[in-house]
Order: structure tokens, then C-alpha cells, then sequence
């Protein structure tokens, strides 16, 4: 029992990408997807940073009297992904956008019963064209 304190970063990641995981598979809405994945890469985020700390190390630092680094990649690696985050959450909202300026909607069923409908009338239009050449 006494590592459970230990662990909390671990059963709050756990917790984040399962959220963020539910949001991405349960709902419809294309903004509220963006949300989901956000949590899911912030959960990545704690874990990643999580997992590079070193119990009882020091800054990577040289000084007297330390003998245990913790090391600075995951942290640096992690900066870098949270630029990257940003950049495609501001892409998937532009995408957002767009569909919305499409289809006048961000909820998956109205787009897929849009696109379904459009299917159906060139299916149909074509057939037509194909009949008025064969008379």
C-alpha cells in the first residue's frame, strides 16, 4: 500500500486516456473529438514525463556529492510533442471549419447522412445519363 502515492501520476494518465479515449469513441460531434484527443495526448504527455523521472535524481547537472541524473530527454521530447499537439489541434479545427462551412453541421451523422444523400442523387443521375444514350 505504500506505493500507491508513488503511482498517482500513472492512475491519472491511466484515467486521462481513458476519458479522452471515450470522448474520441462515443461522441459525434467533430469539435468535441479535438477535446478527446487532446486529453488522450495529454495523458501521453504525463505518463511520458512520468516514467523519465528518476526517484532521488538530481538535475543532469555536475556537482559534488551527486551520483544519480535524471535524464533530460523525455522532458525535452515532450516539449516538442506539446508544440506538435498544438499545431494539430489548430489543423483539425481548421478541417472542423471547413466541414462545417460544407455541410453546415459538426456532427458526424448529419455529414454521413449528407454524403449518403449526394451518393444517392449522382448514382441516380448517372443511370439517367446512361439510359437518355442508350435510346
Amino acid at each position: 500500500m505504500n506505493s500507491v502515492p508513488g503511482l498517482f501520476n500513472y492512475w491519472i494518465a491511466v484515467a486521462l486516456m481513458m476519458a479522452g479515449f471515450y470522448v474520441v469513441i462515443a461522441q459525434g460531434n467533430l469539435v468535441k473529438k479535438l477535446v478527446g484527443l487532446g486529453l488522450f495526448q495529454t495523458s501521453v504527455f504525463i505518463f511520458y514525463i512520468s516514467i523519465g523521472k528518476v526517484a532521488g535524481g538530481s538535475a543532469p547537472i555536475i556537482s559534488d556529492g551527486v551520483s544519480l541524473y535524471s535524464n533530460p530527454l523525455p522532458h525535452v521530447l515532450i516539449l516538442t510533442a506539446i508544440v506538435v499537439g498544438v499545431a494539430t489541434a489548430a489543423v483539425g479545427l481548421a478541417l472542423v471549419v471547413r466541414i462545417n462551412e460544407r455541410y453546415g453541421s459538426v456532427e458526424e451523422s448529419d455529414i454521413d447522412r449528407m454524403d449518403k444523400e449526394a451518393e444517392r442523387t449522382a448514382e441516380a443521375a448517372t443511370t439517367e445519363k446512361h439510359a437518355e444514350g442508350d435510346r
